[in-house]
């Protein structure tokens, strides 16, 4: 069965849940799988690496891990609020648009 989400890479998002509520981002990658995404600047881990050649270095690095779907929103950015994306059929596209004002989202 595949998992339909209604959010994709490159949609600004807000945290309403968790550590990070309140945060707006922009999704970087999507796990439709998993129902997961990874949002900028949201969920910091600390990843130990060692160093694997004589130019690369080892160290702690912190990175984006993914969080769960239902724990962020679509943001719209022109009218400062959160709505859901729907999908409307216009001259036969399929065209996401934002539920609350009817903005296309790109």
């Amino acid at each position: 069965m595949k998992n339909k989400l209604r959010l994709r890479k490159g949609d600004n998002v807000i945290v309403i849940t968790g550590k990070y509520k309140g945060v707006k981002g922009r999704i970087l990658k999507v796990f439709p799988k998993d129902e997961r995404v990874i949002v900028e600047n949201v969920n910091f881990i600390k990843r130990h690496s060692k160093p694997r050649s004589q130019t690369q270095q080892g160290g702690i690095i912190e990175k984006e891990a993914p969080i769960h779907v239902s724990n962020v929103m679509l943001f719209n950015t022109t009218h400062n609020m959160v709505s859901k994306p729907v999908i409307k059929i216009i001259n036969g596209n399929r065209i996401r648009v934002c539920k609350k004002t009817g903005d296309e989202l790109v």
